[in-house]
Parts: C-alpha cells; structure tokens; sequence
C-alpha cells in the first residue's frame, strides 16, 4: 500500500501543479488581452484539486483498504481531469 499511496500522492502533486499552471495562464492572459482558460476550465481545476487533495489526505491517514480507496479517488479524479481538460 505504501507504493499506492506514493503514487497517488505524485498524481495529486501534479494535479495542483496542473491548477497552479492554469491559474498563472489565466492571469496573465488577462493582464495580455490574450485569451487563457476560462471560468470553465478554471472551476474544473479548482474542485479536481480540492478533491485530490482530501483523497490523498485520507488515504495517507488510514490502512488497508481504505488507503486504496483514498488513492484510487486520487487516481481517477486525475485522469478524468486530463481526459477532460487538456486532451479532450
């Protein structure tokens, strides 16, 4: 379980990197007059973020089965958001 759970808390990493990524073009395509992400794109990246990072939480707090919940949540919150988000 601990390679599980080190896994998914990478995901969950990348995942606030990815919000971080969008936040920042969102920015400065504002302050460009250039189109960035949309409200859209930034409220899905918010909730994924905020999702992931209870997951991860959770797991990294319980044992058993319960981790590979925690982290499945995580992995499939992840996936969901780049099949969505950046190669739909």
């Amino acid at each position: 379980m601990t390679l599980v759970r080190t896994v998914s808390g990478v995901v969950a990493g990348g995942v606030l990197a990815l919000l971080c990524v969008v936040i920042g073009a969102a920015v400065i395509g504002s302050r460009r007059d250039f189109p960035g992400p949309g409200a859209e794109s930034l409220t899905w990246h918010f909730v994924a973020a905020v999702v992931v990072v209870v997951a991860q939480v959770f797991a990294d707090r319980r044992r058993g089965m319960s981790t590979l919940f925690g982290s499945g949540t995580v992995l499939i919150t992840a996936g969901v958001l780049l099949w969505t988000q950046w190669w739909g």
